[in-house]
C-alpha cells in the first residue's frame, strides 16, 4: 500500500497545482515522472534540514530528476515553526553554494500570505495538505519563464483565480487530497 503523504501530495499536484493551473510549469515535469517525492517522517530540524541537504546532493547526481517536494509529515504543523524552518533551509542552500542552483518554495496546511487574513482563498496558492519544501532547479525555472508570455503575471492571475473560486470550493479541494 502507498503511504497516505505521498498519496494525498500526488492527488494534491493534480487536482490543485496541475488542476488549477498554478504552476503552468507542473504539467509536463508531473506527466513525465520527473518528480521525486520525499516523505520526512522526523520530528526534529536537523534531521529534516539533513533532508534538504540530502536532496540537493540527490538532484546533483540525478539530472532526469527535474524536483523534489519533501513533505513533512510530523515536523513542522505550527506554521510559524515551517517559517523559521523555511530561513535556516535558505541560508543552508546559500552557505552550501547552492543559491544559483536550486531555489525553495514554500507550501504549509495554515500558509498565510503577509497582509492576507487566515479566511482569504489567496492564501491556498501555497496551501498544501501537509507542510511541503519543493526544492526546484534554477536553470529549469529560468528555461521555462524564458517560454512563458507573461511570468510576472502568474502569482497575481493565481490570487485571482483563488479568490473567485472562494474559500469554500478551496477547502474542499484541498480536503479531497487526504484519504477517507
Amino acid at each position: 500500500m502507498k503511504d497516505p503523504y505521498l498519496i494525498a501530495t500526488q492527488k494534491w499536484i493534480e487536482t490543485v497545482v496541475i488542476g488549477l493551473n498554478i504552476c503552468p510549469f507542473a504539467q509536463k515535469v508531473f506527466d513525465d515522472k520527473r518528480i521525486r517525492f520525499e516523505i520526512e517522517n522526523s520530528k526534529d530540524i536537523e534531521s529534516c534540514l539533513e533532508t534538504v541537504v540530502a536532496e540537493f546532493e540527490y538532484l546533483d547526481d540525478h539530472t532526469n530528476v527535474e524536483t523534489t517536494l519533501i513533505c513533512y509529515a510530523n515536523y513542522l504543523k505550527n506554521f510559524n515553526d515551517y517559517l523559521e524552518f523555511l530561513t535556516i533551509a535558505q541560508v543552508l542552500l546559500k552557505e552550501l553554494g547552492y543559491e544559483s542552483i536550486y531555489q525553495l518554495a514554500s507550501f504549509h496546511p495554515d500558509y498565510l500570505f503577509a497582509k492576507t487574513n487566515e479566511d482569504d482563498a489567496a492564501n491556498y496558492t501555497n496551501r498544501s495538505p501537509y507542510p511541503m519544501l519543493h526544492i526546484l532547479r534554477e536553470e529549469s525555472i529560468t528555461h521555462a519563464l524564458k517560454h512563458y508570455p507573461t511570468p510576472e503575471q502568474i502569482p497575481e492571475q493565481n490570487v485571482a483565480q483563488m479568490r473567485q473560486l472562494g474559500l469554500a470550493n478551496m477547502q474542499r479541494l484541498l480536503s479531497h487530497c487526504y484519504l477517507t
